[in-house]
């Protein structure tokens, strides 16, 4: 018994490094998610800046040519000659032009604030806390970053349910739910259907995704939460996304299930909580 309060503290200490280890595996994973992603944000990036710099050579052109009519207002010995000018510059093409080009523009740099947005968000390496999350607005952040690993794989279908806000770990979220729209990819053999549903099961929210791949042998099913496992080529995948996804779902005293049919497909579910359970003890204590 007199040793008890050493044991104690040394049981405390391995718990405490035992978290801090897993907290560094998960961060580790993350950013090696978005290196491998990195190749397709980028590209994502770079179309939108690419036809917004292409228009702004335009625009630089357009205003050269209204700089040159609006001159010539002052100095024009006649009505024709501005008339005339306003002809070379083919005056009624240029005005609609020019609205267009803004508007694309526009466009544009909101997809690119969205990309970053959406990195910004994924890339939280600070978040702890169980909070109300809008479950909806993560999967769509997930989405825009990982568009491109998915648009030529795949259409996405969204089934959205209602759902209220649920408490979680977003980032946490988030990133289960990349690892799983990018696996359910990876199994598609030319170009597929990628679905995604939410819905409210009782005190559980309820998404899925579900893909019409390949499928999973059944020998390989009851393995595919284990550390490590991976039937993807080599330098394709650590083999720890779908194991650190089943801690994190663990973590939110939630469910990660999987259900698949060689040939025909396989669908993820994710059950979680409403109100994480401790945060409700939390409650009930106070």
């Amino acid at each position: 018994m007199s040793n008890s309060p050493v044991f104690d503290s040394e049981q405390n200490a391995l718990q405490a490094q035992l978290e801090q280890a897993n907290r560094q595996l998960l961060q580790s994973e993350k950013l090696a998610a978005i290196g491998q992603l990195a190749a397709g944000v980028a590209h994502e990036i770079n179309n939108p800046v690419g036809y917004v710099y292409s228009n702004l050579q335009s625009l630089d052109s357009y205003l050269s040519d209204l700089f040159r009519l609006t001159e010539a207002v002052g100095r024009a010995e006649s009505l024709e000659d501005l008339k005339t000018i306003k002809h070379n510059i083919d005056y009624e093409f240029l005005r609609d032009d020019l609205k267009a080009l803004l508007v694309e523009s526009k466009e544009g740099i909101e997809r690119v604030k969205t990309i970053i947005a959406a990195m910004r968000d994924f890339s939280h390496i600070e978040e702890e806390e169980f909070k109300p999350a809008d479950i909806h607005r993560g999967i769509e952040t997930t989405l825009n970053l990982v568009n491109n690993e998915l648009k030529y794989k795949a259409e996405v279908i969204r089934d959205f349910g209602d759902l209220p806000d649920v408490e979680c770990i977003i980032s946490q979220v988030n990133q289960v739910v990349m690892n799983l729209l990018v696996n359910a990819a990876h199994a598609i053999e030319g170009f597929g259907t990628i679905t995604i549903r939410t819905r409210c099961q009782g005190n559980f929210a309820v998404i899925e995704i579900e893909d019409n791949g390949k499928g999973i042998a059944p020998e390989h099913l009851n393995r595919v939460f284990e550390p490590f496992f991976t039937t993807k080529p080599v330098g394709k995948g650590t083999g720890l996304g779908l194991s650190l996804s089943f801690n994190i779902i663990e973590k939110h005293e939630g469910e990660l299930l999987v259900e698949s049919t060689q040939g025909q497909g396989t669908c993820f579910r994710i059950k979680l909580p409403l109100l994480h359970p401790k945060s409700s003890d939390d409650v009930v204590d106070a």
